[in-house]
């Protein structure tokens, strides 16, 4: 499920106070999305993922700040906000891009495919997109497996 917005997010859809919050600024330039990267996969470990979600996150993370790099090198900086709540992982990616894709675009295609939610919206400094993934419940192993 995705919803255009505009402004800020609505609300915060993991508004537990229990939940950890990590923010990571860095330069708005392709060559430091390793950077942001590498923790959203070491975040998504600390809720007990599987491999191939985990790697769906990473994957869904690094498209979402491809979009919001902009067209251009700049000197703003690229902010992915992880907040872990009870079985879930929502990222909120803010950057200087003034207009996203079109919706039909491959780009959006992905994120939908890979994450459980995507909500978008653009404001005044540039463009934002909320990405949360809730631990799957887990099928039994002989499904898992392709077994039964």
């Amino acid at each position: 499920m995705s919803t255009p917005t505009t402004g800020e997010p609505a609300s915060d859809p993991v508004a537990d106070v229990s939940a950890d919050l990590v923010e990571l600024r860095v330069p708005a330039d392709p060559a430091y999305l390793t950077v942001v990267r590498t923790a959203s996969a070491g975040l998504a470990a600390r809720l007990d993922l599987t491999l191939d979600e985990i790697e769906d996150l990473r994957i869904a993370v690094d498209e979402a700040c491809t979009l919001l790099l902009g067209p251009a090198p700049c000197d703003d900086e690229l902010v992915a906000s992880f907040r872990l709540g009870e079985g879930t992982l929502e990222v909120e990616v803010r950057g200087p891009a003034r207009d996203l894709p079109e919706r039909s675009s491959f780009a959006w295609a992905v994120l939908e495919a890979l994450v459980g939610e995507v909500f978008t919206g653009t404001s005044a400094t540039g463009a934002w997109i909320v990405l949360r993934h809730s631990k799957t419940s887990g099928a039994p192993a002989g499904v898992a497996a392709g077994v039964g």
